[in-house]
């Protein structure tokens, strides 16, 4: 391996590429101060085309873009599913979310499963979440809290916020604490970090916008930016929640990207806070800053940057493709960019591999992106899959909850009005036997530079799409046709994946 990390030493670096998911845990062998610092933001509903540095007409990035440029940046970078509860699974576990039932939005993790904050801590580390959590309630009680997954404080949303936001601090009664969104999460970030150098330790904090997730507002100044956007957008209505009502309401595009722009400057200049807080206090040269978004531009956004296909909720481009950069100064010297495929399911074996922590004993979706960081023409070898399971199919009211319904109720209150109120509750069932029926519902495969689409027809068959991905990244031309063999390779591929997956689900992963 090529990289080189001055805090950790170099047989550390090669002990720590030898891991595998069947090694027991080792002993520490460097002091706590050696390590990295880490923060891991997110944005919420932050397609790849809304960066000022992948060309988008209007939006303004300016610090993204830098980060982008100085830094390494991933230009193929996904989510780990088309919707954010899911990802977020994917970003916490290594793992694809149907391995534990995080189907859709509102479908909690498992207690059971293990989480970058559970590896860091092991690691020593100090360990904070702020903002979105959406993968269970954030109270106390909950098994599923950011407590319970492992972190040692948090100041979280069962869901999105927006201004003024209502936010649980360490699972207690919510609060609302005055102020713009991206700049509230952004300044409790700073404390914590200020209070683990105060006590020698390194920090991990990982930090989910609430933003630019709709219903949208913005700051007077933020809104002065993209008040000339074009009259053309004023032509086209869009769907989305009032801040009035909560409940859905139509709205000239130009207004809704005027208040969407608005959030992902400020959420952007947050952003901005932190790196000069890092610099200034000589945090920067050893702290790896990662950003990405959760899932593909939504709908009501009504994309108006480059035309990749579909939108949040697919398994297209549009749907999963998002930005993704990391800065390390330490490590990552010299500016660079890479077309190598990589997705949230990549920060576990990521951190594991720089921290020297051992992996879980279990099935792993992600890879260690450690590789990319000096190499940037590395490609992966690993196939990436991508599902959206029908648990519409699979569960109904008879199915047996994994977790006490009460546990999995939200307290923290949010605009969007849903089922009759403006909390969230979630769910997650237990899965006991695979069926031929469960193996259904959109999904892909990523190889090298194909990509196969499966699709469910009306009809209840199946359709397969394939495209060469690197050369057409808006799926427009199919080839399945033409490439038969590379079809049905994949396929086969993608079907042993969902075999192991399903296996997962039914909790053998945990025994």
């Amino acid at each position: 391996m090529k990289i080189k990390v001055p805090t950790l030493g170099i047989a550390l670096i090669l002990l720590a590429t030898a891991f595998s998911c069947s090694r027991p845990k080792k002993e520490k062998e460097i002091k706590h101060k050696e390590y990295p610092n880490i923060v891991l933001m997110m944005g919420d509903d932050h397609g790849w085309d809304e960066v000022g540095y992948n060309n988008h007409p209007f939006v303004e990035t300016p610090v993204l873009d830098e980060m982008a440029a100085s830094g390494l940046r991933f230009d193929r970078f996904y989510s780990g599913h088309p919707t954010c509860s899911p990802t977020r699974g994917s970003f916490l576990t290594g793992r694809h979310p149907n391995r534990y039932g995080t189907f859709t939005p509102g479908w909690s993790i498992r207690p059971e499963e293990i989480t970058i904050a559970h590896l860091l801590k092991e690691a020593g580390y100090a360990t904070a979440h702020f903002g979105k959590w959406h993968v269970g309630p954030v109270k106390k009680e909950s098994p599923t809290s950011p407590g319970a997954m492992g972190f040692d404080e948090w100041l979280s949303h069962d869901n999105f916020f927006e201004m003024n936001p209502v936010l649980s601090r360490n699972g207690e009664t919510p609060q609302k604490i005055e102020g713009e969104g991206s700049e509230i999460i952004i300044e409790e970030t700073i404390k914590f970090i200020q209070k683990s150098k105060e006590q020698e330790r390194p920090f991990m904090a990982v930090v989910w916008f609430g933003s630019p997730h709709e219903p949208y507002s913005g700051l007077p100044e933020d809104l002065a930016l993209y008040e000339n956007l074009p009259d053309s957008l004023a032509n086209k209505k869009v769907r989305l929640t009032s801040n009035e009502t909560g409940e859905q309401v139509n709205r000239p595009l130009r207004d809704v990207l005027q208040e969407r722009y608005a959030e992902i400057t400020a959420m952007d200049r947050s952003i901005g806070k932190l790196r000069t807080f890092l610099k200034e206090n000589n945090l920067k040269e050893n702290t790896l800053v990662f950003y990405c978004g959760d899932n593909g531009t939504p709908a009501d956004a009504g994309r108006t940057g480059m035309t990749i296909r579909a939108q949040k909720a697919s398994i297209y481009e549009g749907g999963v493709r998002v930005p993704g950069v990391i800065e390390w100064p330490a490590v990552i010297k010299n500016p660079a960019s890479t077309s190598a495929i990589s997705v949230t399911s990549d920060l576990l074996p990521t951190l594991a591999e720089i921290t020297g922590q051992s992996l879980p004993d279990r099935p792993l979706d992600g890879i260690s992106l450690v590789p990319f960081f000096n190499d940037s023409k590395k490609q992966r070898t690993q196939p990436l899959c991508f599902w959206q399971f029908q648990p519409g199919k699979v569960f109904d009211h008879s199915s047996q909850p994994y977790i006490d319904p009460k546990l999995q109720e939200g307290t923290t209150p949010l605009v969007k009005m849903a089922a009759g109120k403006f909390t969230r509750d979630f769910k997650n069932y237990k899965y006991n036997k695979i069926s031929e029926n469960d193996f259904t519902g959109e999904r892909s495969i990523i190889k090298d530079h194909y990509k196969l689409v499966v699709k469910e027809l009306s009809t209840g068959s199946q359709e397969s799409e394939l495209y060469d991905i690197m050369k057409d990244p808006g799926e427009e031309k199919n080839l399945a046709g033409e490439y038969p063999d590379i079809v049905k390779e994949m396929q086969v591929e993608l079907r042993k994946w969902q075999e192991s997956v399903l296996n997962s689900l039914t909790g053998a992963d945990y025994k």
